[in-house]
């Protein structure tokens, strides 16, 4: 099942930017102009917050979808012989500190992460579902909720960012039973 590239941002993610943003960008306004009234510092703040909630509700997307569309959209992972793909989502992989872009694909073998061109490290990271000893749930950046974290026998962990966390990480639990 082939997913299109999309970005979308839930309300709360979009809440708790304007929050942040209200306070960050209203002491900064505060701090270079100590003179002015809170009154205007805090009308400017949120209306600089209003644009800025539309744009990361509407333009980003649209602009993340334009640059990143098609190298999402196109990424075809190396096979082996009798390999199927099952499922396919979008995804990063933390390589050291890069978030590497890509793509996520369930196969009947392996869990694989292949990267889209943009990124500095790329290539294709094969996961083979009889080596993997344990998966759970991270924190990207110890805050936001949406991480897995894949390690093996060998004791190699691979942290990805998806959507949806609860649901990838069941069903790469399913494979492993299968």
């Amino acid at each position: 099942m082939k997913e299109e590239f999309k970005i979308e941002f839930s309300w709360k993610q979009i809440f708790f930017s304007m929050i942040f943003s209200i306070v960050t960008y209203g002491l900064i306004l505060y701090l270079m102009a100590p003179d002015e009234s809170l009154k205007i510092i805090t009308l400017q703040a949120i209306i600089w917050v209003a644009l800025f909630t539309l744009f990361l509700k509407f333009l980003f997307p649209w602009f993340m979808k334009k640059l990143l569309g098609k190298r999402i959209d196109n990424i075809i992972p190396e096979l082996l012989e009798n390999e199927k793909v099952e499922e396919e989502i979008g995804a990063s992989l933390f390589r050291r500190i890069e978030g590497v872009g890509g793509k996520i694909f369930f196969t009947n073998q392996r869990l694989i992460f292949k990267s889209h061109s943009l990124n500095i490290q790329k290539g294709q990271t094969n996961i083979d579902y009889s080596e993997v000893k344990n998966i759970e749930k991270r924190k990207t950046i110890k805050i936001v909720d949406n991480g897995i974290k894949v390690t093996t026998k060998e004791g190699k962990e691979y942290c990805f960012v998806v959507s949806d966390r609860d649901i990838q990480i069941q069903k790469i639990k399913n494979k492993l039973v299968e």
